[in-house]
């Protein structure tokens, strides 16, 4: 039986799902990973340079993929390499004990998720199309709800003292059968392809395209951030322990998860440039009460602002990139690519500003993006 629009739309949520499973394993984490191998901040910012390095090598190639086989196919290959990368960086750092063999993993790690991320994207958006109405931030939504449900086992995990191996290892197996058996009912689709409309790099010398790519960037950094240093920043700029710093970051993705799905309810009515700009303000709001709040409990409020505001800008760009479906793939690879470069930049100069001024207050430099942010907003109209 061929997929159905709702069978395809359940489908790509699964696969948003899934991805943000292994993130937030991943990342729930990170103290564990800091503290085995001996780690600085900024070492451990350099560290992470390999997720980042391993995404932004990947993403360029991956609209190509998507015209050349399906995403569907470009899924089964994301999925395979990021399990493989997840349990390949638990042998390198808690086995082996090894720097090297630990950013290998983490690199791989970057390279499958990198264009998994493209291909569910890509899909999403011709499901958007097809549906004619705004689900791309519920498709994120179902990624944050992944994130939730990894960080949440990832929390148990840590306080349990459970080996990390064993945790990323099962993460993984449970996962990749999982994205094998969803992906099953993708749209059996590929981009249409028309000789006026280049080849899929001259996306690349389209000036909105690139606008698009540095908004998402702005809030690729916000949502980032969180994601790397938020559980490290409550840790060691409020004097907790361990599980309390894992649980500001799954408060900060809960957050996010309820701005996604409440998010296509006001792009409809407001438009896509007067949410954003509401968002960036979220932003800029939301870390400056973490970071200056002084006490966990109004920190606790700026994470759940920074988390609404943080919430959207990811989504709406890539159904901004994707508003021409000849031309979806060629540029949602292009602004994927661009934002990820925040994943790229990102962890070391958070993590070498973190040795200067702490944790803590490296976050503020997540308020100053926003300033950009808000004037990158004019390239994404409304469809």
């Amino acid at each position: 039986m061929s997929p159905t629009l709702p069978s395809s739309k359940r489908a790509v949520a699964a696969a948003f799902v899934l991805n943000g499973v292994l993130m937030a394993s991943l990342i729930s984490r990170i103290p564990d990973l800091r503290a085995e191998l001996d780690l600085d901040n900024g070492a451990l910012g350099l560290l992470l340079l390999a997720i980042a390095a391993g995404s932004i090598l990947s993403l360029p190639t991956s609209g190509r993929l998507i015209v050349w086989t399906s995403a569907a196919t470009v899924v089964r290959l994301g999925a395979t390499v990021t399990a493989v990368g997840l349990v390949t960086c638990a042998v390198g750092a808690f086995t082996a004990a090894s720097v090297p063999a630990a950013a290998v993993g983490l690199f791989l790690f970057g390279v499958g998720s990198g264009v998994w991320d493209v291909a569910m994207n890509v899909e999403g958006a011709e499901v958007e199309r097809l549906l004619g109405r705004t689900v791309m931030p519920r498709f994120h939504a179902g990624w944050s709800f992944g994130n939730i449900g990894g960080a949440g086992v990832g929390v148990a995990m840590a306080a349990w003292h459970a080996p990390v191996l064993a945790h990323f290892g099962g993460v993984a197996v449970l996962a990749l059968l999982a994205a094998f058996v969803a992906v099953r009912e993708f749209l059996p689709v590929r981009p249409e392809v028309h000789p006026e409309s280049g080849p899929p790099r001259s996306a690349w010398t389209e000036p909105r395209t690139l606008a698009i790519g540095l908004m998402v960037l702005t809030f690729a950094v916000a949502e980032g951030s969180a994601n790397d240093w938020l559980s490290l920043a409550i840790i060691d700029g409020y004097d907790e322990r361990h599980w309390v710093g894992v649980s500001g970051y799954a408060l900060f993705v809960t957050a996010m998860t309820s701005g996604r799905l409440l998010g296509p309810v006001a792009l409809d009515r407001f438009g896509r440039r007067a949410v954003l700009w509401a968002t960036a303000a979220a932003v800029a709001a939301g870390t400056l009460l973490t970071v200056l709040g002084g006490s966990l409990a109004l920190a606790a409020v700026g994470i759940v602002v920074w988390g609404l505001g943080a919430s959207l800008g990811f989504p709406v760009g890539m159904s901004a990139a994707a508003d021409d479906p000849l031309r979806a793939a060629a540029r949602v690879s292009v602004v994927s690519t661009v934002g990820y470069a925040a994943f790229l930049t990102g962890p070391p100069l958070l993590g070498a500003l973190g040795d200067r001024v702490g944790t803590l207050d490296a976050l503020l430099a997540v308020t100053v993006l926003m300033a950009p942010a808000a004037a990158a907003v004019l390239a994404v109209r409304s469809p």
